[in-house]
């Protein structure tokens, strides 16, 4: 295998996180993709790693963390294992903690962040709904105040850890149609009228992704994060940090079938000859590394600016999406390469290539879909 990572990142930490996908994740991910899961115990196994508390403040428990050091680890992970999937669900509570860590009351976050940075409670999203995706100010669940309580009615899609999470960050509305009227709510997984389907998927088979309905779920007010009808802003700040990772992810899966078609392409003879000793093949190989390398500096560069400054400047969040679809296309451009290099083996279950290439829609999909990202870019570039 060639070097792990460009981004300078602790080699300590490096080292650790890739045993720990060579040895754990690695061997397990087809029986886990086959399974539509992976056992419980694997978050008290990242846990004991300091994998689940990277990056947040120590007093709920965290590992304070640079995004270098953190978008490192997703890259390594998902290159070694090639099973995206796992990683979705495992880290999920990276798309829910974030806004509770900084919304919540001292005590809601205590209740809620420690257990789930040890690995012994899961944390889900919940943004999109049936009736939309990306268009998260015109969302249609609502919450409405009742006494101490709010009254949560409505529906969610395509919730990542949905089916076995314990608290859910969810996004509702409190007030006027549009943006100025979202408001943002912890709720408990075992609350009254919380029910979940199982939704089934093209890839990321091992992630559990559900349908959630809210039927009547009553919830303690100081469970409210932030200050009512103002949740719309820290919903989309919160995208920033969920599109660097998905980044980093789809980063470390093209070097993943790289990786694999380059070991193929080492081995397997055709014409009487190694596929390495055929120009095409050469070719097609020199193409993927074009694509990691400017994708793998860019995502440096964002990761840089952010761990010096700590300023998301329009500029910035600009960058952050055309590099989410760089990093997409760059992860579709070698799934579909590896593939073909690996001709019929890449069509068969059992080689990473092949799980890598049933899971680069979700990608381009998730976190804001390829079109949304050029439409909010040219907007923060003062283009519009």
């Amino acid at each position: 295998m060639s070097q792990l990572t460009q981004l300078p990142a602790d080699a300590d930490l490096l080292n650790t996180v890739e045993r720990f996908a060579r040895e754990v994740l690695a061997p397990n991910a087809d029986a886990w993709d086959e399974a539509r899961g992976f056992p419980r115990e694997l978050y008290a196994q990242a846990a004991a790693l300091g994998l689940l508390a990277m990056g947040y403040e120590e007093r709920v428990g965290g590992i304070p963390a640079s995004w270098t050091d953190r978008l490192a680890v997703n890259q390594v992970l998902a290159r070694v294992s090639g099973a995206g999937g796992v990683l979705a669900s495992l880290f999920s509570l990276n798309i829910a903690l974030p806004l509770v860590q900084k919304l919540a009351s001292d005590a809601v976050a205590q209740e809620i962040i420690p257990p789930c940075l040890r690995g012994e409670r899961i944390a889900a999203l919940c943004i999109t709904e049936p009736s939309g995706g990306s268009d998260v100010a015109n969302l249609r669940t609502t919450a409405r105040r009742d006494g101490g309580d709010f009254v949560i009615d409505g529906e969610k899609v395509f919730i990542t850890s949905g089916m076995r999470a314990d608290w859910f960050t969810v996004a509702v509305r409190t007030g006027e149609k549009g943006a100025r009227g979202v408001s943002l709510i912890a709720v408990p997984g075992d609350v009254a009228g919380l029910s979940r389907s199982k939704l089934e998927k093209m890839g990321w088979h091992a992630s559990d992704t559900a349908h959630l309905r809210f039927d009547g779920v009553r919830v303690p007010a100081r469970y409210l994060l932030g200050q009512e009808d103002q949740g719309f802003r820290q919903i989309m700040a919160n995208f920033n940090g969920e599109r660097l990772v998905l980044a980093a992810g789809c980063l470390g899966a093209a070097q993943c079938a790289l990786d694999e078609a380059l070991d193929w392409a080492r081995q397997r003879e055709t014409f009487g000859m190694r596929l390495m000793q055929h120009q095409v093949v050469r070719h097609k190989l020199a193409d993927m590394q074009m694509r990691i390398q400017a994708t793998e500096h860019w995502l440096a560069a964002l990761a840089q600016h952010i761990d010096t400054t700590g300023q998301e400047t329009p500029e910035w969040v600009a960058q952050v999406c055309l590099l989410k679809n760089q990093a997409t296309t760059t992860m579709a451009f070698c799934a579909d390469a590896a593939v073909q290099t690996l001709g019929g083996m890449g069509f068969m279950r059992g080689t990473k290539s092949e799980r890598i290439y049933r899971e680069v829609k979700v990608n381009a999909i998730g976190g804001g879909t390829e079109e949304i990202m050029k439409e909010l870019a040219a907007k923060q570039m003062g283009w519009l």
